[in-house]
């Protein structure tokens, strides 16, 4: 990645690369159920599609479409971060 390419991160530029991580449900912010996976011993995930990206993901414009009340995870996961730069390398 290029200087450039580091100074233009933003959540609009980078095709939600973050959102295809796995995202535990670690606090309640109020995710609605029908975005919530749980497993056979209780924990709960954001549930993801068969393509892998998080159910929440808009595929029109690639927003999230619960924003206000995303899981904890998403809101420390911050935009141009070391993580941030790492997922946005992979295919």
């Amino acid at each position: 990645m290029t200087q450039t390419d580091l100074t233009e991160v933003t959540c609009s530029t980078c095709q939600a690369s973050c959102c295809r991580l796995e995202v535990f449900l670690l606090t309640e912010t109020g995710v609605p159920e029908h975005f919530i996976a749980t497993d056979e011993w209780g924990g709960r995930t954001m549930l993801r599609l068969d393509d892998g990206w998080c159910a929440a993901l808009n595929r029109n414009n690639m927003d999230c479409m619960i924003y206000q009340k995303r899981p904890l995870v998403c809101r420390e996961f911050t935009t141009g971060s070391y993580e941030c730069l790492i997922e946005r390398t992979r295919p």
